[in-house]
């Protein structure tokens, strides 16, 4: 056998690794998620509602990334642009959702956009100006964690906008979106909903977990003692915003694992998509000089073996 030959032959052990080591961010995810049901068994009034199988739950999760690979591809083939906007209360599991959207894809294509709030600068530019820089290209996927749906949340109920912006607001986002839509944009508008209780429970976890305490904001704490302001702020909003061009879909998200499942298999159900055909891809043979000898890192350079 020559040399070429030898380089491209691989224990199998060595293949397997490969492979486990792919799926360890879910597995690694999921453990941080077992943890925090015992946590929420200790903090709550008892145990929960058993959730979702793990071994069906992962067997549906990696199937869905499988299709939202294919999706990828056929947005990049066909020069889609899509924008698909997450929105609900805090600690609903957007985020969770996004992350499991995201896992697999190249970040190229599919982004997302998470915008702090308005700089002095920004607040005084048309309301629209600065999500529209971060609208798609032909290819590309983005994801808003949060988006112009603030105007109708939190800076309604907390008062950081007036009675007279958040009407003209509803009156400017469904030709906004209509806009985008003709456009060749295509809009999907997710709602992450869960309950009174279960958003108590989650801010509760947040408070005792000291790896969780940072995304409990001063804010977050005012949207819980403000539970039905927002409540009726979001009715309003789906009411309002709620047209054929861009509806609104719910996601049940108390279940955090078939929530997720429920919004990726609905997110694959709303874009038509098909086989992209790849070319053979073959790893060329690689060089090699007779001259050249690989120069010994010094020991000091190397990182300490601690694990």
């Amino acid at each position: 056998m020559d040399q070429g030959q030898r380089a491209g032959t691989f224990d199998i052990e060595a293949i397997r690794r490969e492979v486990a080591d792919d799926f360890d961010e879910e597995l690694e995810m999921e453990m941080e998620e077992e943890r925090l049901e015992r946590l929420a068994d200790a903090v709550g009034d008892g145990p929960r509602a058993p959730q979702m199988d793990r071994r069906r739950y992962f067997r549906e999760l990696f199937r869905l990334q499988h299709e939202l690979v294919r999706l990828q591809d056929w947005v990049q083939a066909q020069k889609l642009r899509v924008v698909v906007i997450f929105e609900g209360r805090d600690s609903a599991g957007k985020g969770g959702a996004i992350k499991r959207i995201t896992q697999r894809l190249n970040p190229r294509v599919c982004r997302v956009a998470a915008l702090p709030a308005p700089s002095e600068r920004e607040r005084t530019q048309w309301y629209f100006q600065r999500y529209v820089t971060h609208l798609p290209a032909g290819g590309e996927i983005v994801l808003f964690d949060r988006s112009w749906y603030n105007r109708a949340g939190v800076e309604r109920v907390m008062g950081f906008c007036t009675p007279d912006e958040v009407e003209e607001f509803f009156r400017s986002v469904p030709e906004f979106e209509r806009m985008l839509v003709r456009s060749g944009i295509i809009v999907l508008k997710y709602w992450f909903s869960i309950t009174d209780e279960e958003q108590e429970l989650r801010f509760t976890m947040r408070i005792h977990d000291p790896l969780k305490q940072w995304k409990l904001s001063p804010m977050d704490v005012q949207s819980r003692r403000l539970w039905e302001d927002y409540t009726k702020a979001k009715e309003v909003m789906l009411a309002r915003t709620h047209i054929p061009e861009a509806p609104w879909w719910v996601v049940e998200a108390v279940d955090k694992k078939k929530a997720r499942l429920n919004c990726i298999a609905h997110l694959l159900s709303q874009i038509p998509y098909g086989a992209v055909a790849h070319p053979t891809v073959q790893l060329p043979e690689r060089e090699r000089h007779d001259d050249y000898a690989r120069q010994p890192v010094p020991p000091e350079m190397f990182v300490p073996s601690l694990f």
